[in-house]
């Protein structure tokens, strides 16, 4: 293939991942914003052994790609609303897609009105500043809950945090400082129309997971439930390193596995694999996730 081939084709440029969902008369739309490559020695609570065979066994490499995503909410006579960023310039060149995803959607960056923050690991904050840590999105509020404000944004809590965990407040207090006076702080319940903040903490003190839409037509959004889905589905007793509570962040995995195998919800996931949506079904002592079939008129 020629250059100019190639320029007219595309050819050798990565397609933004982004895949819109009809949810009554909201619309939920998935943006990739790339992976971080990981290792098994992110893994707790279980062996490495144990996690290689589950990654080989779920036809994964041995060094697992984490997927990150985040999530546009759009509907009739409503301001566009952005769950999470991505890491914007935090990562290398594998992450901080968001934007392109943004852009392909059909929504700049001065249209989002509110930001709906998960919580405040950079991978899910750092898109909200640019690089001279200004505001990526200039008319947008934060949406957080208290629990992780108090947590990432209290100079004390820094001061007591390891060494090694200062860089997630440092890189927390700057994404959110050109929103000062912009921020709303919840504990669950309605933070928006069609949109519930369900508490989900340790992950992070405050990890929040949202359900999108009314009635029939809904999504559990769970964020950071499952980072490994070829191991985590199939043992839940598997945790990750970025944990700040890891049995809490166990508990709660499990909890909402349960659940949400019990309604048969269709769920979402920062972390599970693009385009993300799909079912947990029970599959023996662990689970399975199965995958939306994914229709083009939508």
């Amino acid at each position: 293939m020629t250059e100019t081939e190639k320029r007219v084709s595309g050819a050798g440029k990565p397609l933004p991942g982004v895949l819109r969902w009809n949810l009554g008369d909201l619309t939920v739309t998935v943006l990739n914003d790339g992976y971080l490559q990981g290792s098994l020695d992110l893994v707790t609570g279980i062996s490495k052994d144990e996690a290689g065979s589950l990654q080989a066994a779920g036809f994964r490499a041995d060094a697992p790609r984490i997927t990150l995503n985040a999530f546009l909410i759009t509907g009739p006579g409503r301001k566009p609303i952005l769950i999470d960023t991505g890491m914007g310039g935090l990562g290398g060149e594998t992450l901080g897609h968001v934007p392109a995803a943004l852009a392909v959607a059909g929504v700049g960056a001065d249209e989002i009105e509110t930001v709906l923050l998960t919580h405040l690991h950079p991978d899910h904050a750092g898109g909200l500043i640019d690089a001279d840590g200004k505001a990526f999105y200039p008319n947008a509020s934060l949406v957080l809950h208290a629990n992780e404000a108090a947590h990432w944004l209290d100079a004390g809590a820094m001061s007591r945090a390891p060494d090694a965990a200062k860089p997630y407040f440092e890189n927390a207090q700057k994404a959110v400082a050109p929103y000062a006076g912009r921020m709303t702080l919840h504990t669950g319940g309605d933070v928006g129309p069609g949109v519930e903040a369900v508490p989900l903490p340790g992950h992070t003190p405050g990890h929040t997971g949202f359900r999108i839409g009314t009635g029939r037509h809904t999504l559990m959004m769970w964020t950071d439930v499952v980072h490994l889905p070829a191991i985590q589905f199939k043992n839940p007793e598997a945790g990750v390193s970025f944990d700040v509570d890891g049995d809490q962040a166990r508990i709660v995995r499990k909890r909402v596995l349960d659940e949400v195998a019990s309604e048969r919800c269709l769920i979402a996931g920062s972390h599970l694999e693009f385009p993300a949506l799909g079912y947990v079904a029970r599959d023996g002592a662990g689970y399975s996730f199965v995958p939306e079939l994914w229709v083009a008129a939508q």
